[in-house]
Parts: C-alpha cells; sequence; structure tokens
C-alpha cells in the first residue's frame, strides 16, 4: 500500500521534468488504478490461501445455487417448448382442428383492456362440412375426417389368421377409427381387405394378437351402447411403434357410433406431391371459413403442433403447470440470492478485524473493497462454472419427473447451455455486490478509528436501517396475512404467499434481535440443565448475537419453506376427504374400462332388486370468466354431471338454500356457497360458464351447497354436459343398496357389459379430483425434496463457516482450561439453542400465512401430518449438528478442540 503512494507523489515530481516522467503525469489516474489492481489482487492471493476454509462453505453454497437456478432455468425452458407428440397424424402432412383456447377480455381500473387466454378442458370439434371445403383447398391430396371413439374389444380366439385356434376370450380397450383415417397414421393392411359393411372391421396386429382374433373370426366391440359382434376382415400394420391400439370402421358406421354425426374431431391432410408444408397451409387458411362453430377458430397445424389435435388438453395442463413452476423458480432464486447473501456476509465478517487492520495501516477503502470483491468473485466464478455444470443432471431429473405421454418435455442441444450459462452469470454477478455491502463498514472507517475496530467485539445490535427494514417487512407479512383470510381463490393464495417471502426475510434482516430474544429465553435453562458447559454456551450465545441470528436465519428458511409447502397441500386434502367422505351416501360403486361405463349401465343397475338409488356420475370441466382484483380472469373448474332425482340417495352436498330436485334439463346448476359469495349470486341468479367444448352457457342457479372442495365449485345436470365432453361415459356410477346385499344382483344386471366391477363406495370416488397425480407428487418432490435438501445444505454451510471462524476462541477456551469434554458438550447445548430457535421461529413464520390460507380456502385450521414434521425436525437437527459440531469436534493438534498448549 505504501508502494502505491510513494509512485505516486514520485509521478508527480518527475513530471516537472518531462521526458518518460511527464507522460505518467500527464495520466495520474491510470497509475493509481493500476496501483489499487495490484495491491487488490495481492491482497485477493494471500487471503484466499489464509482463508481456505470460510471460502469453501461459500463455495459449497453458491455452487449449489448455482446448480439449483440452472436446473430450473433447463426445466422451465423445456416445459415452455413442450408439445404433445404426434402419433396419430405421423403420416398427415396438416391437420385441421378447432381452436382449443378461450378468450376473455376486460378493461381494468384505470388501464387499456386486457385479454385473458385458458385452453378447454374438452375437445372442441368441427362442422363436417368443413371436410369438403378442406378437400378443395390447393395442393390437397386428400382430407379425411377424423373421430376417435373408444371400444371394448372382446375376442372369441379362432379364424384364418389366428394362431391361437379356439383360445378363450379375451378383452382389450382400444380406439374405434374409420378406415379411411388409417392413412393418417400410415397403418396398412398385412392381411384381409377392407371393411366393407357395417359389421365388418379391421384390427391393428397388436390387438389381434392380445384378443387371440385373425381373419374371419369373431369380436365384441362395445361402444356406447350393447355390445355386437363384428366379423373380422383384415389386419392392419403400421411403422409408427407409439400407435394406439386401433379397431377401423367403415366411415359411416364410425360416423353413427361416435354419437355426433354433425362433427369430426378433427381433418387429415395429404399433399400433393412437390407441396411443400409453408404452402400447404397457406391453401388452407385461405381456403377454410374464419370460424368452425359459434366462436371457435379453425386452426391448421403442421409440423410438432399436429400432436395438439391429438391431446387438445394437453397445452392446458402445461399452462396450469407453468405458473406454479415459475412461482417456485422466484422462490428458489430468492432462496439462492438469500444463502448466498447469508454466507458471503458471515465469510466477509469474519475478516472485519483483519480489514481493520489493513485499513490502519494504510490500506485505502477502494483496495480493500477491491480485495474482497476479488476474493468472492474468484470463488463464485469457480463455484458458478461448477454448479452450473451440475445443473444438467439435476435439471434432466426433474424433468424426467414432470414428463408425461400427453407432454413429453424436449431437450433441444442449446438448452442446456442456455440453461447454464443463466445460472452461472446469475450467481457470479450476484456474489460480488453481496461481499462489497459486508464490507463496507469496515472499510469505510478513518485509520484511526479502524485501528480501534480491528480488536473490538462484534457489535451486539444491528443497524438502523436494517431493523427498520426487517420491521416494516414484518408487519407487511402480519398484514398480507391478514388480508388473506378476507379474500378467496387465487388473490388468497397469492396475498398468503407474500406474506410467508415478507416474513422469512424480515427474519433474515431482525436475526440479532430474534438470536437476543431467544438467548434470553433459552438462556436460564441452560444454565440450570448444563453446569459448566451451559453457562459458556449462555455468555457465548449472549455476546455473539450477530452470529447466533445468521446460524438461525437458514434453518428459518428451511423450516417455513418446507412446512408451507407441504402443509397447504395437505390441508387441502385433507378438508376434502373429509367433505368427499360427509358427501357419500353410497355404499356401493361400479367402475368399467378406462374409456368409462355404457349408456344402458345406470339404468340396468337401478332396475337391480335391492337397489334404492344409483346415480351416474360424469366428469368435465368448465371455464369461468370473472374479475379479479380488475384484471380479467379465466379459470378451469373440474365439474360433476349427475342425475338429479337419484343425488338425494347416494350423493349429499348439504344444501343450504334452493333445491337439488331442480337440477335438471340443460340451463341449471348448483354453486358451492362460497363461489356463488365470490360471484355475488343466489338462488334464481344466473351465472355464465363456458363448458368444456367452449360453448357459452347462461345457468340458472337452483341450490347452493357446502361440500364445494369435495365435489366441485359447480354442480351441472348429467343432460346439461354429455354433448360438450369428448366420450359421453359416466366414470362412476354410485349405488345405495335398500339393504345393504344389492352387490351379487348389480353384478347379474351388469354381467353383459365387460370390464365392469362392482366394490365398495369410497370417498375417492365421488372427490371432484383424484388425491394426487404424478405430476401433484413431482412438485412436491422438487418443492420439498430438491429446495428443501439445498435449504439444509445452505444450513450446513452457514453453521460450519461459523465454527470455522470460531477456531481461534475454542482454542482459548482450551488454553485458560475449559476440558475437550466441556467445549464440546458448549458446541453441542449452542446448536441445541440453534436448531430449537430456528424451529420455533421457523414453525411461526410458515403457521401465520397458511393459518390465513386455511382459513380463507377450509375454514379450518392448517394440517400437517405429524410424522412429516417429525422427519423435518429430525433434518434440522442432523444438518446443525453437521455444520456446528464436525468442523471442530475431532482431536488433533490443528483441531479447534485439540490439546491444550
Amino acid at each position: 500500500m505504501s508502494t502505491t503512494v510513494r509512485g505516486n507523489r514520485t509521478g508527480k515530481t518527475t513530471g516537472n521534468r518531462g521526458g518518460a516522467g511527464g507522460e505518467r503525469a500527464a495520466r495520474p489516474g491510470a497509475d493509481v488504478r493500476a496501483g489499487v489492481r495490484r495491491a487488490s489482487a495481492f491482497l485477493a492471493r494471500r487471503s484466499l490461501k489464509a482463508h481456505r476454509r470460510a471460502w469453501g462453505a461459500v463455495f459449497t453454497a453458491t455452487t449449489a445455487a448455482a446448480a439449483l437456478i440452472g436446473a430450473f432455468a433447463f426445466v422451465v425452458g423445456s416445459l415452455l417448448l413442450a408439445q404433445p407428440p404426434v402419433e396419430r397424424y405421423a403420416a398427415a402432412d396438416a391437420v385441421v382442428a378447432a381452436d382449443q383456447r378461450v378468450t376473455y377480455t376486460a378493461k381494468p381500473w384505470g388501464s387499456e383492456p386486457q385479454t385473458a387466454t385458458a385452453y378447454l378442458p374438452e375437445r372442441a370439434r368441427l362442422d363436417r362440412s368443413v371436410v369438403a371445403k378442406a378437400a378443395s383447398a390447393r395442393g390437397v391430396a386428400k382430407a379425411v375426417a377424423d373421430d376417435s371413439v373408444p371400444v371394448t374389444v372382446t375376442g372369441t380366439g379362432g379364424g384364418a389368421g389366428s394362431g391361437r385356434g379356439g383360445a378363450g376370450a379375451d378383452t382389450a380397450v382400444a380406439v374405434g377409427r374409420s378406415w379411411a383415417a388409417a392413412a393418417l397414421t400410415a397403418y396398412r393392411l398385412t392381411d384381409g381387405q377392407a371393411p366393407r359393411t357395417a359389421g365388418e372391421v379391421v384390427i391393428d396386429g397388436a390387438l389381434a394378437d392380445a384378443t387371440g382374433s385373425g381373419i374371419g373370426a369373431h369380436v365384441t366391440l362395445q361402444f356406447d351402447g350393447a355390445p355386437r359382434p363384428y366379423t373380422v376382415s383384415g389386419i392392419a400394420g403400421t411403422d409408427h411403434r407409439d400407435a394406439s391400439p386401433a379397431v377401423f370402421l367403415t366411415e359411416h358406421h364410425l360416423a353413427a357410433v361416435a354419437g355426433h354425426p354433425g362433427t369430426v374431431d378433427a381433418i387429415g391432410v395429404r399433399a400433393e406431391d412437390g407441396v411443400s408444408t409453408d404452402a400447404l397451409r397457406a391453401s388452407l387458411e385461405a381456403a377454410l371459413p374464419d370460424r368452425a362453430r359459434g366462436d371457435r377458430e379453425i386452426r391448421v397445424l403442421t409440423g410438432a403442433e399436429r400432436g395438439q389435435a391429438e391431446h387438445p388438453d394437453a397445452l392446458g395442463a402445461r399452462n396450469e403447470l407453468l405458473p406454479l413452476l415459475g412461482s417456485i423458480t422466484g422462490t428458489v432464486f430468492m432462496v439462492a440470492l438469500l444463502v448466498i447473501a447469508t454466507t458471503i456476509s458471515q465469510a466477509v465478517h469474519q475478516r472485519s478485524g483483519e480489514l481493520a487492520l489493513l485499513r490502519a495501516v494504510g490500506a485505502t477503502p477502494r483496495q480493500l473493497r477491491s480485495a474482497v470483491g476479488r476474493e468472492v468473485s474468484r470463488v463464485a466464478g469457480a463455484a458458478a462454472v461448477l454448479g452450473a455444470v451440475g445443473a444438467v443432471p439435476l435439471g434432466l431429473l426433474m424433468r424426467s419427473l414432470l414428463t408425461t405421454d400427453p407432454l413429453p418435455l424436449p431437450v433441444p442441444v442449446w438448452l442446456p447451455f442456455a440453461a447454464t450459462v443463466t445460472a452461472g452469470v446469475l450467481v457470479a454477478l450476484a456474489a460480488r455486490p453481496v461481499a462489497v455491502l459486508a464490507s463496507r463498514a469496515v472499510t469505510g472507517l478513518r485509520p484511526a478509528a479502524a485501528l480501534g475496530a480491528a480488536g473490538a467485539p462484534e457489535p451486539g445490535e444491528p443497524g438502523r436501517v436494517r431493523t427498520v427494514a426487517g420491521a416494516v417487512l414484518a408487519l407487511a407479512g402480519v398484514s398480507a396475512a391478514g388480508a388473506a383470510t378476507a379474500q378467496g381463490g387465487q388473490a388468497a393464495a397469492v396475498a398468503a404467499s407474500g406474506a410467508a417471502t415478507s416474513l422469512i426475510i424480515a427474519v433474515a434482516l431482525l436475526g440479532p434481535w430474534i438470536a437476543r430474544g431467544a438467548t434470553r429465553v433459552l438462556g436460564t435453562p441452560l444454565r440450570r440443565a448444563g453446569g459448566v458447559s451451559g453457562f459458556l454456551a449462555d455468555r457465548s450465545a449472549a455476546a455473539h448475537h450477530r452470529r447466533l441470528g445468521a446460524a438461525i436465519t437458514p434453518i428459518v428458511l428451511v423450516v417455513a419453506f418446507v412446512c408451507v409447502q407441504l402443509t397447504a397441500g395437505s390441508t387441502l386434502e385433507r378438508a376434502a376427504d373429509r367433505q368427499a367422505a360427509a358427501a357419500l351416501r353410497a355404499d356401493l360403486v361400479v367402475t368399467g374400462p378406462a374409456a368409462g361405463l355404457p349408456a344402458g349401465a345406470a339404468r340396468a343397475v337401478r332396475e337391480a332388486p335391492g337397489v334404492a338409488a344409483a346415480t351416474g356420475v360424469l366428469r368435465s370441466g368448465v371455464v369461468l370468466a370473472h374479475r379479479e382484483m380488475g384484471d380479467p380472469k379465466l379459470d378451469r373448474f373440474p365439474v360433476l354431471g349427475v342425475t338429479a332425482d337419484q343425488l338425494a340417495g347416494t350423493l349429499d352436498p348439504h344444501i343450504t338454500a334452493g333445491d337439488p330436485a331442480d337440477l335438471t334439463g340443460r340451463g341449471t346448476v348448483a354453486v358451492g356457497e362460497d363461489r356463488a359469495a365470490n360471484l355475488d349470486v343466489g338462488v334464481g341468479d344466473s351465472v355464465e360458464l363456458r363448458l368444456g367444448d367452449g360453448t357459452e352457457v347462461r345457468l340458472r342457479v337452483v341450490a347452493l351447497y357446502e361440500r364445494a372442495l369435495g365435489l366441485g365449485e359447480f354442480m351441472l345436470p348429467r343432460e346439461a354436459l354429455a354433448g360438450h365432453v369428448a366420450v359421453p361415459r359416466d366414470q362412476r356410477i354410485l349405488v345405495r343398496s335398500a339393504d345393504d346385499g344389492a352387490a351379487p344382483a348389480v353384478r347379474r344386471a351388469l354381467a353383459a357389459y365387460p370390464g365392469v366391477q362392482v366394490r365398495p363406495a369410497t370417498a375417492d370416488d365421488v372427490r371432484i379430483a383424484p388425491p394426487s397425480s404424478d405430476q401433484d407428487d413431482a412438485m412436491v418432490v422438487i418443492g420439498v425434496g430438491v429446495i428443501g435438501g439445498f435449504a439444509l445444505l445452505s444450513v450446513v454451510s452457514t453453521l460450519s463457516l461459523i465454527t470455522v471462524g470460531r477456531r481461534a476462541e475454542l482454542r482459548l477456551l482450551r488454553t485458560v482450561g475449559a476440558g475437550r469434554r466441556q467445549v464440546r458438550r458448549m458446541l453441542a447445548l449452542e446448536t441445541g439453542i440453534v436448531a430449537a430457535a430456528g424451529l420455533v421461529i421457523g414453525t411461526l413464520v410458515a403457521v401465520i400465512p397458511l393459518l390465513a390460507f386455511a382459513v380463507s380456502f377450509t375454514g379450518s385450521m392448517p394440517y400437517l401430518p405429524p410424522a412429516q414434521y417429525g422427519a423435518l425436525a429430525l433434518a434440522v437437527a442432523v444438518a446443525a449438528g453437521a455444520g456446528a459440531l464436525l468442523p471442530g469436534w475431532s482431536g488433533g493438534g490443528r483441531s479447534a478442540l485439540g490439546r491444550r498448549t
């Protein structure tokens, strides 16, 4: 440092003599900057060697943060690019389909009109007249109407082509299509001939093997009525390995059994030779009308877009998953920055005495800040590179959890590179400002004051700005939680999430104050129970509030985050289970193949002896357009279609107003009590909904009910939904026995329907949604496992960093006579204080927003299974012990607990 000063003075003196000195005098600023760089580089190199253990903890936390940020960037990017796979239309050059999107435009307060978009839960169909218009477009060789209908196939074996000769009957579920549409999947006849009459079918090779059927064999097909026999006229094969098992009928007969003769699912188009995809698209768009039916636009899909016509709800599921994953990604970024800031601040703070001494002997504030910045940049840069590389396998693991058959997540070559670069740059850029800010309190001192600060004890209280900011955030968090209790729906969830975030940051800012309070509460019992070690632990905690607060913060973070993630889901699950169980009046349930139960099954069950009531349950979805805080919103809700005259005997939604017997026809609806309050409607009022296929309806409210969490926000007559779903089949039939012995009679009544089962009814049979899906489980693994694991790693890193910084203190205790066991016990008791305080405060931070969330959504208290909380507490205790005890636990000359000297 003194060399730099002398160089500057020399430059000024020789500058009057001309020559080279004059050149140096002409650029004194460059000499100053060069001197600062040389001095700061020298200090950074020496400090990195002298503080390897401290920077090692920073390196570990920063590496994990970079890996986590990169992995989430990888998954979000993959999800944004995801498209449904092309299977059924693999041989089609283009597919014409109705637009699955619905929009709602409204003008928020004091703003320009905004438009919300959502995907429909059911397939929107095209008018059959569009087929001829598509076929007339220039460059089109063939346009084929494609409908699909689920079918249950029962084979009897035998036939000229059968290799099983008289094998017993086998049943399989397949997709019924027209033989003309077989060309869209590149099916070709491998044996026999195409169907020519309504009684002939072609089946694919896999289905022939599954049912033991060959050419000339008879198979029984069941669509939405009684089973019928058909003759196998041909066997078809395809090179497309992902094709679903298929049965091909004549086009006329398929239109009859599909149940919607005036509309088609989609239109597959084959282009003439030499016509490019772009030219075909332009020709079709020019030839087709602007609208398909009502307000549904026509879309021409080519390339990877063709899969959207096969899986109409896949992009809707993606759009529901994206906000959830985006919210978790935002939380990840916040957690990562908090962890990086905590570890770097603690590492720099442990060097405050050294920095003050350097300032006292002549180092400039700029030199010290530059040196600290260089140290952190080198550590964070290396950590960012390693973490970015580790982000790829972690991202691939998370992707494997989220991918599904209707929506596989792609991995283009550039995506891993983009995700890793993003993570590395963000982490590297975030580290240096944190270090510079953490060192300002020392580097800004005057040399004389720095000399006194070099040996001064740790300040016991945080700065005024930090204290005020923490208090404001704590108040904001409590206020947001209070506001959430007065709201509903997404607004309440957003308010509760904001409350949790505010409270976590407030705890980080007010850590020293919280540590002081924890010490006062736990100090007396600690001294009484711990003896000498308890006294040492109490005195050490009381003297180092800032250090203790830094140790508590990551534990609060992991406890609050995991509790919020687990409790929110389990609270809703528990409330929905209770409501569904309370609503169930049926003692039996009839289930069938994945395609659903045929139309006559419910009637056959009602006519069986000993049956008091039987209700077919048709599941679908609706879209509600409304405003939330002035902004337009489109929300999708699952709904049940029920038979009103059988409802009272099988299902009790707990009606609070109106009469459920009026739930008949196509213009009525029953609404959940809380949803009705949000919409400000009552019995006799009207509600505007979009049914699953996008049809806009205005329904009269005939009843309000209480058990909406279990049964859904809306309940419609079955006939109102039947014409607006892809397959109008009941998924369940709820049965109420007159004498608790109707099961044998019900089985006999359904003997003609293959694949039907009768079993005792449970709450899951009437719940509006299944208890959990694979993607729900994946989000729990990602939210709790991945992020919770990172937070626990931050606990270990922070506490080990603190312990490494205390080595001199622990050696001094050994020198003045403290026994090794006493010091070890002191460390264990301090760790107990940190873990207990972190668990209590983290739980309190989680309870405040969770209480608001639970009251708003369920009207009950938050619920977390005790086993899950116990596992969390055990994980925190293990992580705290590993971080605080292991660095100084082992014996040896260099150990903090080594022999006395």
